[in-house]
C-alpha cells in the first residue's frame, strides 16, 4: 500500500467521522455505531479484494487509552462546580458504584453458567461488561438538558474510574484479604495526592509558558503522569477528571495568595483553547479506535446462537439493574438517562488488559462486540423514543 493510498484512507475516515457526527446530531444515532459499521464494511471489502493488512489489534489499546484520557479530560473541562452540585456528585457517585457492583455480580453469575470457570476468573471477565463507557456516553449526552447532561458526565466518568479501580484490584489480588484493602487504600491516597500536585503544577506551568506551543505540552504531561500511575496499578483516571475540574474552576477559589500566584489574565482564553484541542484530538482518536475495532471483528462469529443468547441476557441485565438503582439515586423522571449505559472504549481496554491466564474462550471478542453494539443500539432507540414522547406530551 503506497503512502498516498494510506493518506487517502486516513483523511477519508476523518471526513466520514465528521459526517457521522452531523448525522448523529440530527438522528440521535451515536457516531460510534456508524464508525463500527464502517470498520466492518472495510473489513468485508478488504477480505473480498484480498488486500494484505497488518495486525491492527496491536495498536488498539494505545489508541483507546489516549482517546479515553482526552474524552474524560474534555468532559471535565465543561463542568463548573458550586456547592449546590454536591448532591448531584454524591448521587452520581453512589449510582455509578451501585450499578457497577450490581451489574458485575449478575454478569459474573451468567459467565459462570456459560463457562463453569472459578468465581475469581468469572468476576475478572465480568467487570469489562459492567462499566459505562464515558467515551460514548458523554458525546451522546450533548443533546440532553444541562441537568441530565451533567448527570451523565459525572456518572459515566465515575463508572470508568471505579471500574478501573475494581479491575486493578481484582487482577492484582487473587483473594480478598486485609492487606489487599490496605493496598487499595494506599493506592487511592497516592493517586489523590498525585492528582492534587498535578493540578497545581499544571496550572502554574500554563501561566508561565510563553512558547506558542503550550497545550500539547500540557496534554503530554497529563498522558505521561497517567501512564506512570497506571503502570503502578493506580487508577490514574481520577487524575484526569480532577485536573479538568480544577482548571475549569480555579477562578472560583477566593484565596488571595492562590489567586496572586496561579491565576493569570489569559486563563479563560487558554482553557477555551485547551478544551478545543482536547475535543478535536479526542475526535480523531475515537474515529480510528472504533473503525479499527469494527475492522478487527469477524462478524461470521456472531452467527453463533449461544453467543447471541448470552449477549442478549447480559444486555437485559444491564438495563434492569440500571433502572432499579436509578430509581433510588435519581429521584426525578429517568427519561433518556435510563438508556445511556453504553459499553465501548473502556470495556474494550479492560478486556484487552485481562491477563492471558484469566481469559475465557466462551467470552471472547465476538461476545464483547455484541454487547458494545447492542448497548449502542439500545441507547439510540431509547434517546429517540424519549425525545419523541416528550414532544408528544
Amino acid at each position: 500500500m503506497t503512502t498516498y493510498t494510506i493518506l487517502i484512507i486516513l483523511s477519508g475516515l476523518v471526513i466520514f467521522s465528521y459526517l457521522f457526527d452531523l448525522v448523529a446530531s440530527k438522528t440521535k444515532v451515536p457516531s460510534v455505531l456508524l464508525l463500527l459499521l464502517l470498520g466492518i464494511g472495510l473489513r468485508l471489502l478488504v477480505d473480498n479484494l484480498k488486500i494484505q493488512t497488518f495486525n491492527f489489534l496491536s495498536i488498539l489499546p494505545t489508541l483507546g487509552t489516549v482517546g479515553l484520557i482526552l474524552i474524560v479530560f474534555e468532559g471535565s473541562l465543561e463542568l463548573k462546580y458550586d456547592r449546590h452540585k454536591n448532591k448531584v456528585i454524591k448521587s452520581t457517585f453512589f449510582s455509578a458504584l451501585s450499578i457497577l457492583l450490581g451489574t458485575t455480580s449478575v454478569i459474573t453469575t451468567i459467565i459462570y453458567q456459560i463457562s463453569h470457570h472459578d468465581l475469581y476468573t468469572c468476576i475478572a471477565n465480568a467487570i469489562p461488561f459492567s462499566v459505562i463507557s464515558s467515551a460514548i456516553a458523554i458525546p451522546s449526552a450533548a443533546a440532553l438538558n444541562n441537568k441530565d447532561k451533567e448527570f451523565v458526565i459525572y456518572e459515566s466518568s465515575f463508572s470508568d474510574i471505579l471500574g478501573i479501580i475494581i479491575f486493578n484490584f481484582t487482577i492484582t489480588n487473587h483473594s480478598v484479604t486485609t492487606s489487599a484493602f490496605i493496598g487499595l487504600g494506599l493506592s487511592t491516597f497516592l493517586i489523590l495526592l498525585l492528582s492534587a500536585i498535578a493540578c497545581v503544577v499544571l496550572l502554574y506551568i500554563m501561566g508561565r509558558l510563553v512558547h506558542h506551543i503550550k497545550f500539547f505540552l500540557i496534554i503530554a504531561i497529563l498522558i505521561l503522569v497517567y501512564a506512570i500511575g497506571q503502570s503502578y496499578h493506580l487508577s490514574s483516571l481520577v487524575l484526569i477528571l480532577s485536573t479538568g475540574l480544577f482548571l475549569n474552576n480555579a477562578d472560583t477559589i477566593q484565596n488571595v495568595w492562590f489567586r496572586s500566584i496561579f491565576l493569570y489574565r489569559n486563563l479563560t482564553a487558554d482553557l477555551s483553547q485547551l478544551y478545543q484541542l482536547s475535543a478535536e484530538s479526542a475526535f480523531i482518536l475515537r474515529t480510528f479506535f472504533f473503525v479499527i475495532f469494527g475492522f478487527t471483528m469477524n462478524i461470521g462469529e456472531l452467527n453463533d446462537k449461544i453467543v447471541l443468547a448470552n449477549g442478549f441476557f447480559i444486555l437485559i441485565t444491564i438495563y434492569l439493574i440500571r433502572m432499579l438503582f436509578l430509581k433510588i439515586f435519581k429521584k426525578d423522571t429517568l427519561g433518556p438517562i435510563l438508556y445511556i449505559a453504553p459499553r465501548g472504549l473502556i470495556s474494550i481496554l479492560l478486556y484487552f488488559n485481562l491477563p492471558a491466564s484469566l481469559k475465557i474462550p466462551e467470552v471472547g471478542t465476538p461476545f464483547l462486540f455484541l454487547v458494545v453494539l447492542g448497548s449502542s443500539i439500545v441507547m439510540t432507540l431509547g434517546i429517540t423514543l424519549s425525545k419523541r414522547n416528550s414532544i408528544v406530551h
